[in-house]
């Protein structure tokens, strides 16, 4: 008898890097652009740290031309001896690059719009213009020994001609990636997929990827350009960024883990999500969203009293990433009007209280009927629990149903006391 396979198993891409990625974390760039952000050196000190340790390959670094606190901060997090490189992001500009190439940084991540919208509203330059800054500043930084990375802004409203031009001429050059930029979150999978597909028929280099979230589309833009042969993805922690932001860090992950949990879980310290995540939303005074990938206090959170009996039978019934490998742990709720008595049972395991099914039964009606005025704290329940516990005791469980109704009359009157 053969086994079937998994529903979420990758379909073979010769293409594919869904299995050898590299993350470029742009929280102190990008990041520093989220509407709340005001990073100070201490903070940046601290998430260079962190984003280190859980093992990205690359952070990005506002530009050092952005103010002389930028260029100071730069040179500090290069001084912290980090396993990670860091890059700096600047302008296709020769004032950017030669300021860029006298710091410490690894590389540069160079940029210039390239859509119609950006060469009229944002810089003014023409393709012909872009191609020669492009050709001077890869150059120039390529013959001071920096990494360079080359992208483009606003791509997928770029013409395609002109993009697959400009990219091949700086391959020539001698990149060490191209960067594709949704800069507007415009782009759906598919159309990340035929670009980047395309691209890589063209270009001998890395492939890099920046998407915008503004249509809820940045993850699964991600996963699509990896299918199709990117090699760099960029993250911010919690997706902070520009608007609403791009890739965050967690939801990469978790993406990526469902894809290959053995690559993921091997290359990355997963547990450390929660804690840098916590860290960030205090710098910038923001709550983890109830929902959040991984993080959310909802994620691993079971209501329903169906999902609830599966969830403690296998819990791969109704979780596709397991909370342990993030250092997380699963929540069964039972103080409402869904639960079910197989939660109720297991709650009642935890506290040691050694009761019937029937029992259990009729306390999860009781349960039931208190919730249907109001829900039930935890407490609330476990108190709830004990109190029928000790009234069957008193009646040698002789009448579970009055036990149930007695413990739930004492339950509510302490609650309105």
């Amino acid at each position: 008898m053969t086994t079937a396979s998994s529903p979420y198993a990758r379909i073979t891409d010769m293409l594919s890097n869904v299995s050898n990625f590299n993350i470029i974390d742009t929280t102190l760039r990008e990041g520093e652009q989220f509407a709340n952000a005001f990073f100070n050196t201490e903070q940046k000190l601290k998430i260079a740290k962190a984003l280190d340790d859980f093992g990205v390959e690359y952070i990005e670094l506002t530009s050092p031309v952005a103010s002389e606190k930028s260029r100071e901060d730069n040179e500090k997090i290069c001084q912290l001896g980090l396993k990670c490189k860091v890059l700096s992001h600047i302008r296709c500009h020769m004032h950017d690059a030669s300021v860029g190439v006298e710091t410490s940084v690894d590389g540069l991540s160079v940029v210039i719009g390239t859509s119609s919208y950006l060469r009229k509203f944002s810089h003014g330059k023409d393709m012909d213009a872009i191609y020669k800054a492009a050709g001077e500043v890869v150059t120039f930084i390529k013959s001071k020994g920096k990494e360079v990375r080359f992208s483009s802004e606003d791509s997928f409203r770029s013409d395609l001609v002109d993009l697959l031009r400009l990219y091949r001429h700086v391959d020539k050059l001698g990149v060490n990636r191209v960067g594709v930029a949704d800069t507007v979150g415009c782009a759906n999978p598919r159309q990340v997929y035929e670009l980047i597909r395309t691209l890589r028929g063209v270009v001998n280099c890395d492939i890099e990827c920046h998407f915008h979230n503004d249509t809820g589309c940045a993850i699964a833009n991600a996963y699509c350009a990896l299918e199709a042969g990117a090699t760099h993805i960029n993250t911010t922690i919690l997706g902070i960024g520009e608007r609403n932001g791009i890739v965050p860090l967690g939801g990469f992950a978790a993406r990526m883990y469902v894809a290959d949990k053995t690559y993921v879980t091997n290359k990355y310290n997963l547990h450390m999500i929660r804690d840098i995540e916590n860290m960030v939303a205090d710098f910038v005074e923001i709550q983890i969203p109830f929902n959040n990938y991984i993080t959310g206090y909802c994620a691993f959170t079971h209501k329903a009293g169906i999902h609830a009996k599966a969830i403690l039978n296998n819990p791969t019934t109704y979780e596709i990433l397991r909370p342990e490998d993030f250092g997380m742990t699963r929540y069964v709720s039972i103080g409402h009007r869904l639960t079910g008595w197989n939660a109720v049972k297991s709650r009642c395991e935890q506290l040691d209280l050694h009761l019937t099914d029937d029992e259990i039964k009729e306390v999860t009606r009781k349960i039931k009927e208190l919730a249907d005025i109001k829900p039930l704290g935890i407490e609330e329940v476990d108190s709830l629990l004990r109190v029928y516990n000790k009234k069957l005791e008193q009646t040698s469980h002789e009448n579970i149903a009055a036990a149930a109704d007695a413990a739930g009359a004492e339950i509510k009157d302490e609650s309105s006391n």
